[in-house]
């Protein structure tokens, strides 16, 4: 059965239990040839038992898995086409370096030149080179995150699997290896999965992300699509920072939050309920300078306090009736306008970066 033009991977209606939990809940996703897509999500929310799914190392409890239109559903993960890299390397200790990248090609009974030659190549490739006779203990923990890439690129897989692979490095080795990874990717073009419960790191790397709450799939987009047009109330607190102002909608094009009426976008318009709901805007999209007398969407608020974040300062605004707001205000704006914790000020929320999500649906 083939899984269509373009599709490399399909997961069709895949579900899982263990006992009676259900860790999948129907899940279906196509993922293109070349592709690097990332599993996003929190703890306990699934991802990871889909890449398990997919790896066979976790055979789902009902549903097919289809890779370059062959029905891998039942297979045991040995004959199944990937290479996987965990989150705790996984190197042999007692292996050298070479030893530790040759492991499945030594398996497969290739002559030992052909073996040295490849392993020789795939340490070239991520900047091990000249390393081959150490030992794990030997290295960083960035190296040996190198070491288990080579590793699992070392047989040529179809599909290239990353169970949270940077999470126990420390941030700025996480940063410089991500980049690594993701250029890494582009040049091999391997099909990539790789499950993070890092938004900035999804954000950065993905061609596409796919974010997963409690068993089901809550979206899947480009990291600009997921981050600036959240489909559900549950992403749009997940990825990013947002704002959440309880309104309550009074027209086909109107809300309110208190005395004040705010205009929506076209596309929050006739698809939500009469009755409260939580208007959405993300902090840096709050604005400060330039707000004109009788411009729609203005509220006069009170900055609490402020966060300096180096290029940016978070402001905790205070608005009539108690709610609050959070906004990243640029520091030639905190210089220019003299901004200070007590200040009464008036903001936008412009009309475009606007979200509507009923109450009930807010995380």
């Amino acid at each position: 059965m083939s899984t269509g033009d373009g599709a490399y991977l399909r997961i069709d209606h895949v579900s899982k239990y263990f006992g009676a939990f259900q860790a999948l809940n129907d899940v279906s996703l196509e993922i293109n040839s070349g592709e690097f897509v990332c599993f996003l999500g929190p703890s306990g929310c699934g991802k990871t038992t889909l890449l398990r799914a997919i790896a066979g190392l976790d055979i789902q409890t009902s549903g097919r898995i289809f890779q370059a239109g062959r029905d891998i559903s039942a297979l045991p993960p040995a004959q199944r086409d990937f290479g996987i890299v965990f989150q705790s390397y996984a190197l042999f200790p007692n292996l050298s370096v070479a030893e530790n990248v040759a492991y499945g090609l030594v398996s497969t009974k290739r002559p030992k030149a052909e073996v040295d030659s490849r392993v020789a190549e795939l340490l070239a490739l991520v900047g091990l080179r000249g390393q081959e006779p150490k030992f794990p203990s030997q290295l960083s923990g960035g190296q040996q995150q190198r070491v288990a890439l080579a590793r699992a690129l070392a047989m040529s897989p179809g599909l290239l699997l990353l169970d949270e692979p940077l999470s126990a490095l420390d941030a700025r080795v996480r940063q410089h290896l991500r980049g690594e990874l993701k250029e890494l990717q582009r040049k091999l073009k391997v099909t990539t999965i790789m499950v993070t419960h890092d938004q900035e790191e999804a954000l950065a790397i993905a061609d596409r992300i796919v974010v997963m709450n409690q068993g089901v799939i809550e979206q899947v987009g480009t990291p600009l699509d997921v981050y600036r047009h959240p489909k559900t109330a549950f992403v749009a607190d997940f990825v990013g920072q947002m704002n959440f102002l309880p309104v309550e909608r009074v027209s086909t094009d109107r809300v309110r939050y208190g005395t004040t009426e705010f205009l929506m976008p076209s596309s929050e318009q006739a698809v939500r309920d009469s009755g409260k709901s939580a208007l959405c805007v993300r902090p840096e999209d709050i604005q400060i300078r330039n707000v004109a007398a009788g411009q729609n969407n203005t509220l006069k608020v009170k900055i609490d306090h402020m966060e300096f974040l180096g290029s940016f300062c978070r402001a905790e605004l205070v608005v009539e009736g108690g709610s609050h707001l959070k906004a990243d205000f640029s520091i030639n704006a905190m210089r220019d306008l003299a901004l200070e914790p007590g200040q009464e000020i008036t903001i936008a929320l412009p009309v475009e970066r606007l979200r509507l999500f009923q109450v009930e649906s807010h995380v």
